[in-house]
């Protein structure tokens, strides 16, 4: 969850990264500090296709050590920009208090490593493969690791700014891997895409949802969510429209007084938040 600066200072339209492509390369962290959380552990895997370990977080419920066979759904937390590693804490004991209050089954969510700017997309200098990570070498990895529903009704992508970009972004382009989409004060806009305005078309959330709308609208639910005061606002709704004009069926939801901050969000949606995972989940 990146703070209101590390958000603004990245909002430009068609903006090229501010960074030289050596230096932007040298600040790739594919293994992050260690989060403490409960019920929550740190793992690193072997990623083909980053050629090295790259690091996530995994929340396990209870209900996961208890004997037998039975599988769980999974929720991948894609974060914003500037890094995931402070956010973990105040969200795994949200999911950990409504899997025990019976708000939302008994579920793992995997907070992925979507480097402090990576945006969800494999960068056009071939240099971060980020998206073929995630899509290709984690859920594969996950799925052959935890006792998972490995299948597109059990897995659900959820995330905020960077990370809500990112879920629209894999989600639509991927509607065989996910089978529900949660898409929260999105913020699109990042120059990993080497400041190439098509290329940015070609690989944007709205592009993705045009090309697979049939098959989103018939098998996928999908929210969005935005606060009335997030900067992002515009450019959200302009999104939502865009929905409606595929027919892609959706929630659209609007938190009055709630600016970019994603545990504001959070708690202004309540339960409205689980109700949505229960319906994915159901």
């Amino acid at each position: 969850m990146p703070s209101r600066r590390s958000f603004l200072s990245l909002a430009v339209p068609g903006l090229a990264l501010a960074v030289p492509p050596a230096r932007a390369q040298a600040t790739v962290e594919w293994r992050t500090p260690a989060a403490v959380a409960p019920r929550v552990s740190y793992q690193a895997f072997h990623s083909p296709a980053a050629g090295t370990r790259v690091s996530f977080h995994l929340y396990v419920p209870a209900a996961h050590a208890q004997p037998g066979g039975r599988r769980y759904p999974v929720v991948y937390w894609l974060h914003g920009s500037g890094g995931g590693v402070p956010g973990i804490l105040p969200l795994a004991r949200l999911v950990d208090a409504a899997i025990e209050a019976g708000q939302v089954p008994p579920m793992l969510v995997v907070f992925v490593n979507g480097l402090r700017m990576g945006m969800y997309v494999d960068w056009m200098s071939g240099t971060v493969p980020m998206e073929t990570v995630i899509v290709r070498d984690l859920v594969g990895h996950v799925d052959a690791t935890y006792r998972t529903v490995a299948a597109r009704e059990g897995r659900l992508l959820d995330g905020f700014s960077m990370g809500g970009y990112g879920a629209a972004r894999l989600g639509f382009k991927f509607p065989e891997l996910f089978g529900a989409v949660s898409i929260i004060g999105a913020g699109p806009l990042q120059a990993v895409y080497g400041g190439d305005r098509a290329n940015f078309r070609v690989v944007s959330p709205s592009r993705h949802a045009a090309d697979n709308a049939e098959r989103i609208a018939r098998e996928s639910r999908v929210r969005m969510v935005i606060g009335d005061r997030d900067e992002t606002y515009a450019k959200n709704e302009a999104f939502h429209e865009h929905l409606e004009r595929l027919g892609i069926p959706h929630a659209w939801i609007v938190l009055p007084g709630v600016g970019h901050d994603p545990m504001a969000v959070l708690e202004a949606l309540g339960d409205r938040h689980w109700a949505f995972y229960r319906a994915a989940f159901r």
